[in-house]
């Protein structure tokens, strides 16, 4: 059978039982619909919170920037490790003691004010579709391919899918549903990592296999750095990014994880605070799975990419190249009509001077979309047709999977933060419900358009969204947990702060014409989201110190979330 055929049947297999899934698990309550009724065992809310977590930016984009950034793409790889590792350690067990359904809702209860609760929100919306925006461009591109369907189609389809299980479902659902989402993608990322590694250095361990030797005795990272100097890239395992921006990126990436609302949410899905910690340990040991082999796909992908390409007659190249290009993800022009394919760094002029010129070549003529690399690194390495369509169906359940959980987010947010906390207090359950799924139908269509008209590469979207967590809601979190005496003014000028700056940033040097040599102090926008956190505290602080404490029951609440659980009166701690 042909890669289609059997696309065709895994996606429609799995999309069957997330389908299924959905059916089974049909929210009935606002707690299903919210927090899955707080019963989910920590094992399996380990499984949804690393589906969750692994979006197409972990799945399909994050090996793609590496195979093109090198070690510089390592940040992306650290900071959203990092990131985990810090919320379940520092600010899951807290949150989920304190017992509201989201993130705005700790920010208005902690901070006494439906002005917080509504920053909050604004908070929580620009995060969440600035995030949702890069799996709904990572769908469409598996689905453009695999399907031969136009991307936007893709897309469409989609969207279409995850609306049928969020809606229905809730996070009931979605929990579920992200259970068998991991499963899929999990397998579809590790069982083509395998494949390459043992046919390229003899290892089936693709995390060892990164420094495994090729056939010719080379090391393979060896070997990589020798191909991209020989086309005037810098070296692979090199950076030439400032120590300044890659610091900010990485504590971006780190600590804007730390402030995901559909991440943090997970973590009331479980009966009592211990739960949540065993949860937050297993998901570490679920992601880990997949980020420890994705080093390894990128430079598996790079080399096989070069080897396969680069100065070989276009009329000989494989089919997955003709495959790709019907996408528009992947371009040749051949400037010079020599039927080669010339695959250089042509921003160097040295290399273009010393090599490029003298052969007659015209400029770099391949054109290629680093979102594609780990979908077709099973097609360049020549693998199985249900290798391949499996990884489809990995890309698609990490997109859809995030998608999911930002969606919930986004209708929490209106029908739980904005009506029934503040405009409509007096809402029915049903009617909060009904509201709740209606705002998930207005937001997967803004996705859906968004994901048509993405504004940059998945990862890079992402870091976005990450960056403006970390600008807004981080410290807030961090000052209502652990500082007593930060108040409502406080923090409600400290969230305004960080997000007004980190976006009007963002805008300003990606579509507002700025030039990059105009960076403050080298910091790009993926990692200006840190400088926005530290103004967000440094507001925060000032302003908290010049206006009046909060109220004492507000005290006695942080000081109660930080009780140990041994000291704990309730017991289920």
């Amino acid at each position: 059978m042909d890669v289609q055929i059997w696309t065709l049947i895994i996606v429609g297999i799995t999309f069957a039982l997330y389908i299924g899934v959905a059916i089974w698990s049909r929210a009935g309550s606002t707690s299903e619909f919210y927090v899955a009724g707080g019963g989910v065992h920590p094992i399996i809310n380990g499984m949804a919170t690393a589906a969750d977590w692994m979006s197409a930016a972990s799945f399909i984009s994050m090996a793609g920037l590496i195979s093109f950034m090198g070690y510089q793409g390592a940040q992306y790889l650290m900071g959203w490790t990092g990131g985990y590792v810090l919320l379940a350690l520092l600010l899951a067990p807290y949150l989920r003691k304190f017992g509201k359904f989201t993130v705005p809702d700790f920010i208005g209860e902690r901070y006494y004010s439906q002005t917080a609760r509504l920053v909050a929100v604004i908070c929580a919306l620009f995060v969440s579709f600035t995030y949702v925006v890069g799996q709904m461009k990572g769908v469409g591109i598996a689905f453009s391919r695999f399907l031969e369907v136009p991307f936007e189609w893709g897309i469409v389809i989609g969207v279409a899918i995850v609306f049928f299980y969020a809606f229905l479902g809730g996070m009931k659902g979605i929990t579920y549903t992200q259970v068998a989402q991991y499963c899929v993608l999990i397998f579809a990322y590790l069982v083509p990592a395998i494949f390459i590694s043992v046919y390229m250095v003899d290892n089936p361990i693709p995390q060892l296999g990164l420094g495994g030797k090729l056939a010719d005795g080379t090391h393979l990272l060896t070997k990589l750095d020798q191909l991209s100097t020989d086309l005037g890239f810098m070296e692979y395992t090199t950076s030439n990014r400032g120590m300044v921006d890659m610091f900010f990126v990485t504590a971006a990436l780190m600590l804007g994880t730390a402030g995901l609302p559909h991440v943090i949410v997970r973590f009331f899905t479980v009966p009592k605070v211990s739960d949540a910690r065993k949860s937050a340990g297993w998901a570490l040991l679920f992601i880990a799975l997949l980020y420890t082999a994705a080093p390894a796909v990128a430079a598996f992908a790079r080399t096989n990419m070069i080897n396969t390409v680069s100065e070989k007659p276009y009329s000989e190249l494989p089919g997955w190249f003709a495959n790709w290009e019907k996408t528009g993800l992947l371009e040749f022009e051949d400037k010079n009509q020599d039927g080669l394919v010339q695959y250089y760094n042509d921003a160097n002029s040295t290399y273009v001077a010393e090599v490029a010129e003298p052969n007659g070549w015209r400029g770099n003529e391949l054109t290629v979309d680093r979102d594609i690399m780990v979908l077709a690194n099973p097609e360049i390495a020549n693998l199985p047709g249900w290798v391949i369509a499996l990884v489809v169906a990995g890309g698609l359940a990490a997109a859809l999977s995030t998608a999911a959980g930002l969606l919930l987010v986004i209708s929490t947010s209106i029908s739980h933060d904005l009506l029934k906390k503040w405009l409509m207090p007096k809402i029915t359950e049903k009617q909060e419900l009904r509201a709740a799924r209606t705002a998930i139908g207005v937001a997967v269509v803004i996705a859906g358009y968004f994901g048509i008209n993405p504004p940059g590469f998945v990862a890079q979207v992402v870091a976005w969204a990450f960056g403006l967590a970390a600008a807004s809601f981080f410290p807030a979190i961090i000052l209502g947990i652990f500082s007593k005496r930060m108040n409502m003014q406080g923090a409600v000028a400290g969230m305004i702060t960080g997000l007004v700056f980190t976006g009007i940033y963002i805008w300003y040097f990606k579509y507002g014409g700025g030039n990059p040599e105009q960076y403050w102090f080298g910091i790009s926008p993926e990692g200006i989201g840190t400088l926005g956190m530290l103004f967000n505290f440094v507001v925060a602080l000032t302003v908290s110190r010049f206006t009046p404490a909060p109220p004492k029951e507000v005290v006695a609440i942080v000081e109660e979330i930080r009780v140990p659980r041994a000291s704990s009166a309730k017991g289920n701690y």
